[in-house]
């Protein structure tokens, strides 16, 4: 299929999506439009301060700062690889800042605002997709989980936690990040049936931002994913993505439940990846720029930006100390990753085997000698 064929497709299914968003589905919970107008909804509502609204708008910041850092750093050579939010934010900001210290959260290996909430410093991600470490930093001092490649193994990772939670006489909350893609897995299916079987206090938070990889919702699902959670015999809700306001509500409100012991419910935040899958995707080959283009009108960021200047509630100086907190930030990620040590291309085969494997002892002579092939000794 040549790209414009795949192109037009991709555009036939937004429109199948839209129309099946404005039709059958029912109501996206919503607290703040697209321009920036605050709207009230009858059971999910939340009053925050000034304070605490420029903070929301700080994080969202902050994070599309590192993210495009990120992005840079693997450009010029200095990640293997970087998945990025970017669209995502609202969702990851909202839903982060919804859990308290006690709670304890199970990535992906995109939840760059959520690490954020959690206080894992930015630079700790990097380490990953250098390949200087395999995570860099402690999931128990945050009570945030090393990311997890494989998709989908952290929603059971996280139902066992939780059932461990409820064992322990614990008030506290789990909740598992996965994608539109993830809940294809049958890891995800049965971790829906623990959770629900044992009643353990587990949120899964769905960000649906639209395409796994290249393959967009309507092949992965026929009903809208937070209908799914019926089957299971647990609530879904399905919340704006880029409604940062929003999302804190609902997960708030979901945590909150499963600390109660009501059991698990399933979120779908309702989004959009802006950029690529990751940076070895090109997007430009499965989806079109109008479709991006109407998901920029929803910007999670500008919205409530919009917000924040209609209500006299941030002013020129606020943002311009945000921006120089920013780019002081992005500064520190590209100076402390280019003075990470370069991978040591013959680590790849530790901790392969608890003991010796032929294969890997054959595969590790082979590496070596073609490292040293080159004249100055080493690799490429």
């Amino acid at each position: 299929m040549s790209v414009k064929s795949t192109a037009a497709r991709s555009s036939r299914g937004g429109a199948k999506r839209r129309g099946a968003a404005a039709g059958r589905e029912p109501e996206l919970v919503q607290l703040l439009t697209p321009e920036g107008d605050r709207v009230q909804h009858s059971e999910y509502s939340i009053d925050l301060t000034p304070d605490e609204l420029r903070g929301l708008y700080r994080d969202m910041v902050l994070t599309r700062r590192f993210d495009a850092e990120a992005i840079t750093l693997q450009r010029q050579g200095e990640l293997g690889l970087w998945a990025s939010l970017l669209g995502q934010e609202a969702a990851q900001i909202g839903s982060g800042r919804a859990t308290r210290s006690d709670d304890y959260v199970f990535p992906t290996y995109r939840e760059h605002g959520v690490a954020w909430c959690r206080g894992v410093d930015p630079l700790n991600l990097l380490g990953m997709f250098r390949g200087v470490n395999n995570g860099g930093w402690d999931p128990n001092e945050n009570n945030f989980h090393l990311y997890t490649i494989v998709i989908g193994s952290q929603a059971l990772h996280a139902t066992g936690y939780a059932m461990g939670v409820a064992k322990d006489g614990a008030d506290s909350a789990v909740i598992a990040y996965f994608g539109d893609g993830a809940s294809s897995q049958g890891d995800v299916a049965e971790a829906f049936t623990f959770a629900a079987v044992y009643n353990a206090p587990v949120v899964f938070f769905c960000q649906n931002n639209q395409w796994a990889i290249s393959e967009p919702t309507e092949r992965q699902t026929r009903v809208p994913i937070y209908q799914r959670a019926a089957g299971f015999g647990f609530p879904g809700v399905r919340v704006d993505g880029n409604d940062v306001l929003a999302c804190l509500a609902v997960t708030r409100a979901a945590l909150e439940r499963a600390r109660r012991g009501e059991g698990p419910m399933l979120v779908e935040a309702f989004t959009y990846r802006m950029g690529a899958h990751t940076t070895s995707d090109d997007a430009t080959r499965y989806r079109t720029a109008d479709e991006r283009a109407e998901w920029e009108a929803k910007d999670p960021i500008a919205r409530l930006q919009a917000y924040l200047t209609k209500e006299g509630l941030a002013d020129d100086e606020f943002y311009a100390a945000l921006d120089a907190e920013s780019e002081a930030l992005a500064k520190r990620v590209r100076d402390g990753v280019r003075a990470m040590p370069n991978p040591d291309p013959m680590a790849i085969f530790e901790n392969v085997y608890a003991d010796g494997h032929a294969l890997v002892d054959e595969e590790r002579a082979q590496f070596a000698a073609y490292q040293a092939s080159f004249a100055d000794g080493e690799g490429h």
